[in-house]
């Protein structure tokens, strides 16, 4: 049987049931799918069970926290229960909320937020934070593998940068990966999934080129194969 490939399918779905069934037409191909916040506040808890069905699915659960640290570490430990293996937050918040999440779920991977991919440089310039992407990531990064994160979410344009600063041990999720030729849609900072891996991302973040496709499973099955001829 093949290997599924290292891509979290985003589930933006309007409701549960597409969301569970573009779940299933892609488990096969894929090893994660991600519950965005949307979804998570539409059908709470529930959507969990759903989506990941009987094939026991990797589950990101991707609510990015960010707020003191005791108030994370509550919202971290409530939804540990359902365990994902990769829960968001922003490594904006600090070293000491991203410590509380760690500690209060220490069965799943908190996955640290280092800069949203819709940013451009002029909205980071904007919002008063200086220099390129890729240092701000980096920096960002730093701080939250400091703090116990193992994992880091960072743009594929600075994947590279973030590798060399954290080393080998730290997963890197990379939104923002868009097949060749498709619309870059809200994402300012994009690569495709073949340059995604060569630059030393560990899972894809893929939603729209997969779920509006008209068949999920087929794209999903399409992209896996891609990456398995530049990384078998």
């Amino acid at each position: 049987m093949t290997t599924p490939a290292p891509i979290a399918v985003a589930l933006d779905a309007p409701d549960m049931e597409t969301a569970a069934r573009w779940a299933g037409l892609v488990t096969p191909h894929v090893s994660t799918v991600k519950v965005g916040l949307e979804l998570y506040l539409r059908h709470g808890p529930d959507v969990i069970a759903s989506v990941r069905g009987a094939s026991g699915v990797q589950v990101f659960l991707d609510l990015k926290l960010h707020d003191i640290p005791n108030t994370v570490a509550a919202a971290a430990r409530a939804v540990a229960r359902l365990k994902p293996t990769y829960l968001t937050v922003h490594a904006a918040g600090g070293p000491a909320m991203v410590r509380a999440a760690v500690e209060a779920a220490p069965n799943t991977q908190i996955a640290a937020v280092t800069l949203l991919t819709s940013l451009s440089e002029a909205d980071l310039r904007e919002i008063g934070i200086q220099g390129p992407p890729a240092d701000v990531a980096r920096r960002m990064a730093a701080v939250a593998v400091g703090a116990g994160a193992q994992a880091l979410v960072c743009s594929p344009r600075e994947v590279a940068a973030v590798r060399a600063e954290v080393g080998p041990d730290v997963t890197l999720i990379t939104p923002g990966v868009r097949p060749a030729g498709a619309d870059t849609q809200d994402q300012a900072r994009v690569a495709t999934p073949e340059d995604a891996i060569a630059q030393g991302a560990d899972l894809l973040v893929i939603g729209r080129p997969i779920t509006g496709a008209p068949d999920p499973g087929a794209a999903a099955a399409g992209i896996a194969a891609a990456l398995r001829r530049v990384s078998p």
